[in-house]
């Protein structure tokens, strides 16, 4: 199995400044345990839905008077992980996008879009969702089901669509048209109960703390401000209260951990905190386990999951 960093192999993975997660035996090659369930008790998460927001550390946001919502209202009811890292000090955005839905970069390290970066390979998660059955979608904020959305259409960007770089899912329009929707959607979808069980949502430019809006002093306080709007609706549901889970993370930080947040009936919460290092190989393994498909991607094979999160450390398979 590879998992293509290149670039010198990231410089030494950035100097071993960050967990590793790999047993490597040279650049790229890594030991793959065998995928296997876990048994015994299990939290039988039904629904997923994953928020990424953009380019802060984890400082950046844990006691800023900007994100007031996050601080003040998540962060009581939720659990969180303190060391969640960027895998190997990845840069910048479109490979962390795809890692998490593939557990590689695919030797990405830039964000050219998808008619420059498309990925043959079919070897990632919704693929086996879908194989396994389990539906999914990605509701991008600001996209235009009209448009291509292989292409950026400001404040939408292809890059933060981890989805469109794969040829299986990019070059069938049909795929593409029922699982790339608009972010407009997801409220009417939750009203009617008809979201998918994995869901990908991708807060458009401004929304999501990495562009600074015109009259605006803080790009985290943006983002602060749309998850304060938009997550009563997911956080009312009935799909949400029938053991849905709830993750929010942020893409990539250079100098140190960034966010990882979980609102779930099924987590520990009340302020729960731990100090286990993770990446975002943790998130993409708990996500496998969660719905029970296999083999292990890329990374994902030697991640610890974020069961510890949970109420009973087990997830469902």
């Amino acid at each position: 199995m590879k998992t293509f960093l290149s670039r010198s192999c990231l410089k030494g993975i950035r100097a071993i400044n960050r967990p590793v997660h790999l047993a490597v035996l040279s650049c790229g090659i890594l030991l793959s345990p065998v995928f296997r369930a876990q048994s015994s008790q299990l939290t039988n998460v039904q629904t997923v839905f994953i928020i990424v927001m953009e380019n802060k550390g984890w400082d950046q946001i844990h006691g800023n008077a900007d994100c007031p919502y996050i601080n003040n209202t998540l962060l009581p009811m939720a659990s969180r992980a303190e060391r969640y890292f960027t895998p190997y000090d990845l840069q910048p955005s479109e490979p962390n996008y795809i890692w998490l839905e593939a557990g590689t970069n695919f030797g990405i390290l830039d964000d050219e879009l998808p008619a420059i970066n498309h990925i043959s390979s079919t070897n990632h998660l919704v693929t086996q969702l879908e194989k396994a059955g389990i539906s999914w979608k990605t509701y991008q904020e600001s996209y235009n089901p009209n448009d291509d959305p292989r292409n950026d259409n400001r404040p939408y960007v292809a890059r933060h669509n981890p989805f469109v770089f794969f040829d299986d899912v990019a070059n069938d329009q049909a795929r593409l048209a029922s699982h790339v929707r608009p972010y407009s959607e997801l409220v009417a979808d939750l009203q009617r109960n008809a979201v998918a069980r994995y869901n990908f949502i991708t807060p458009n430019l401004t929304n999501d703390m990495h562009s600074l809006a015109p009259g605006s002093g803080s790009k985290e306080k943006q983002g602060d401000d749309w998850l304060a709007r938009e997550l009563p609706a997911i956080l009312s549901s009935a799909t949400y209260s029938n053991k849905g889970a709830l993750f929010i993370t942020w893409d990539e930080d250079s100098n140190g951990p960034i966010g990882l947040i979980l609102l779930s009936p099924l987590a520990k919460g009340r302020g729960y905190s731990n100090n286990i290092d993770y990446t975002h190989s943790s998130l993409l393994r708990t996500l496998q386990e969660i719905f029970g498909v296999g083999p292990l991607l890329g990374d994902a094979a030697n991640a610890t999951d974020l069961s510890d999160l949970f109420l009973n450390d087990r997830l469902r398979l």
